[in-house]
């Protein structure tokens, strides 16, 4: 779980994501067939609480990243609304918009990839600051240099290039570039998952100890799942571009109702050996589907142990199973009870 004190997490809700969908067109099917359609997002609805940090999980092309992007509008929505403090920006212009994105920045997820190498870094940290008219000369270079220490990087080192940093301290810089404007929301982009595992403790410590610091509240996306554990108040489940489970943390672990979710977490990593050794691995068939062609009912359902022909013809809806309250719901006609396995496990 989170580290952040009790009462910095409440019920306010800072970003509502209502029935939020994104399609991709992929070209045509050929004369008189209309236009494929990739549905990289399909209808996500989602809260987060103000001061809480959200995980969102899932497999490489589950629409993670791109329903990252739709929030901070960097994609544009095919339908839906993402309401952020209480205004709806999925339709905002450009110019309407900007103001808002002062409350709201995104760390990417590559440290390499997402820093101009030929800008020094504090030309990189400054630039919001800049854009948004948030100081000049002096002040401003004292502004990025204190966000310098703050992330743990030395401020003598402003003047840098990105290439005569590590990974680690690349992200660093990403991490004071988000800060910068003094956000309510950061979204983390999978901001580990090019870093070494000695390197992603100590950027993910730095992430926790900013939370508490400036009452900071997290979208965090990632797909591995020990991670997320470590840092989330509560964890969503995303599959081919739908939520398939919401829960908090440990309750997810503990009891997880969707057959994906278990199979998740049955291939997360643990440092515990005695845990490995009794652990029962859930081994999925078959590929995931393409979103050109998903199928019918279910998604998951032509991977799944569990699938009947319920499954092919009817699409479950996100809602409590098996009893739960409505702070666990999961999209799937035939949950796993406390304690039930998915299938027959491989060792």
């Amino acid at each position: 779980m989170s580290s952040v004190p009790e009462t910095a997490v409440n019920t306010e809700v800072i970003l509502q994501l209502d029935n939020v969908v994104k399609y991709f067109d992929a070209g045509s099917r050929g004369l008189a067939k209309g236009h494929r359609q990739l549905r990289a997002v399909d209808g996500v609805t989602l809260e987060i609480r103000r001061g809480e940090t959200l995980g969102l999980v899932g497999e490489s092309g589950s629409g993670k990243s791109t329903l990252a992007r739709c929030i901070v509008r960097l994609q544009r929505l095919t339908s839906g609304r993402v309401v952020l403090d209480g205004v709806d920006i999925s339709k905002l212009s450009r110019r309407d918009v900007r103001p808002l994105r002062t409350k709201m920045q995104l760390i990417f997820q590559d440290p390499f990839g997402s820093l101009n190498p030929r800008r020094r870094v504090g030309s990189i940290i400054a630039e919001p600051l800049v854009v948004n008219r948030r100081g000049k000369g002096l002040d401003l270079q004292q502004q990025v240099q204190e966000l310098m220490r703050q992330v743990g990087l030395n401020p003598e080192h402003y003047n840098r290039f990105p290439a005569q940093f590590s990974g680690g301290q690349r992200q660093r810089v990403g991490v004071a570039r988000a800060l910068a404007l003094r956000p309510e929301l950061i979204i983390c982009d999978e901001p580990v998952s090019a870093l070494d595992i000695s390197i992603q403790a100590q950027i993910i410590n730095l992430l926790v100890d900013l939370q508490n610091e400036f009452r900071l509240t997290y979208l965090f996306i990632a797909h591995d799942l020990t991670i997320v554990r470590h840092v989330s108040d509560r964890i969503a489940v995303m599959y081919l571009g739908k939520i398939v489970e919401l829960a908090d943390s440990e309750q997810l672990f503990e009891r997880p109702r969707h057959p994906y979710t278990a199979a998740l977490l049955s291939a997360s990593p643990t440092p515990d050996p005695d845990a490995l050794r009794t652990r029962r691995r859930i081994a999925l068939t078959g590929d995931v589907p393409s979103p050109l062609d998903l199928p019918s009912g279910c998604r998951f359902r032509t991977r799944c142990p569990r699938a009947q022909d319920l499954c092919a013809s009817e699409e479950p809806s996100l809602e409590p199973r098996l009893g739960d309250d409505a702070s666990h719901p999961a999209a799937c006609h035939f949950p796993l009870g406390d304690g039930e396995i998915a299938q027959a496990e491989t060792p």
